[in-house]
């Protein structure tokens, strides 16, 4: 997929992708630092037919539920001839006993077998976080392993204080 960037002299810059639909999506990021979801129309693709304003938070979020909508897919799909493995997500909430600790705190692969593969955070992916990577509230934790292990590692993550 091609992402064209378009300078919007006085305002910002707008980034988008053309969907099989013809139709493009995209994002205009602001001078001043807002940002809103764009949709062309259908008849006219430089004619907005829809604009949303976001804050930072609400984009952070969109780009979290986008990006690990992808990387989940690509796990599963990774994983569907592999028999006995699955992937699970594990919110770390307020009050979690690891927020605020590090991946290695959790002992996760000596206590359950499981791997933790992703943290997604604030719309970003960390592949491969390493062990001194510390959870926040709100990190959407990505681990794989055996179920058993996996229903470990979830009651390890969601322990409270």
């Amino acid at each position: 997929m091609n992402i064209e960037e378009t300078p919007l002299p006085g305002i910002g810059v707008r980034r988008e992708l053309r969907l099989a639909t013809g139709r493009r999506v995209g994002v205009v990021t602001h001078r001043d630092g807002a940002t809103e979801l764009i949709l062309s129309r259908i008849d006219d693709p430089d004619a907005c037919a829809a604009s949303i304003p976001l804050s930072a938070e609400e984009a952070a979020a969109l780009g979290s539920l986008l990006g690990s909508a992808q990387l989940i897919a690509q796990l599963t799909a990774e994983q569907e001839n592999v028999s006995g493995i699955s992937t699970h997500q594990i919110m770390i909430r307020k009050g979690s006993a690891f927020a605020g600790r590090t991946l290695g705190e959790t002992q996760m692969r000596t206590v359950t077998g499981t791997s933790i593969v992703a943290l997604l955070r604030d719309g970003d992916v960390i592949g491969s976080p390493r062990p001194d990577a510390v959870l926040h509230v709100g990190d959407l934790v990505v681990i794989v392993g055996t179920d058993e292990g996996l229903a470990a590692a979830a009651q390890i993550l969601q322990s409270r204080l």
